[in-house]
């Protein structure tokens, strides 16, 4: 591939010598364009070569000098002081305690998160059943198998009743559907906590 490329290029250069070079004497702009200097160094008594006038003047888009082992080793797996490419052995690395699976330290177990979603979902579906396209001007209370005759009637009166025909999972206390139990505040300003 490079010796076709290399041969073409040469019978390029040949051609524009041809052409603009019939008698082998430089064309006028060359003279002009400040290149009689190189012109005269070939000298007078050779034929005028465009090979010649270029010289190494011509920068190929090609290295100059191979990269030494280092270099290629730095590149290709980094510095171990700075970047290190290879794989790391991780050492943040936790066993949940509800479900014996492995999760990364600052998120969450995924395998329980996904049970947590999934009864959620379970509830939304139920919900979106129930009420359908209506507004939700009251507070929607979901309840499961035999909550409904343990809550006080006065502590469900004008809320929304969504029953689950299931067991409550016993991860999913009551208390999480609980609101705050702390008053908000009247005033607009916010001040910082915990200062020093």
């Amino acid at each position: 591939m490079s010796r076709n490329l290399f041969l073409s290029i040469t019978k390029f250069v040949q051609h524009l010598e041809h052409l603009f070079l019939p008698n082998g004497s430089p064309p006028p702009a060359l003279a002009l364009a400040g290149f009689h200097q190189q012109i005269n160094d070939v000298g007078s008594t050779q034929n005028f070569n465009l090979k010649q006038l270029l010289g190494n003047g011509v920068l190929w888009a090609v290295p100059k000098h191979r990269r030494t082992v280092e270099k290629r080793l730095n590149r290709k797996f980094g510095y171990p002081e700075y970047v290190w490419k290879p794989l790391k052995v991780k050492t943040h690395l936790r066993t949940c305690n509800q479900c014996g699976h492995d999760y990364e330290v600052g998120v969450l177990c995924p395998h329980c998160y996904d049970k947590v979603r999934q009864e959620t979902q379970l509830m939304q579906d139920k919900i979106q059943e129930h009420l359908g396209l209506e507004p939700v001007e009251q507070e929607v209370i979901v309840l499961y198998d035999g909550e409904k005759t343990a809550e006080a009637s006065d502590a469900l009166k004008g809320k929304r009743i969504v029953e689950m025909q299931k067991q409550r999972p016993m991860w999913f206390t009551k208390n999480l559907l609980q609101k705050s139990t702390q008053q908000q505040s009247e005033t607009k300003e916010v001040k910082p906590t915990d200062l020093g």
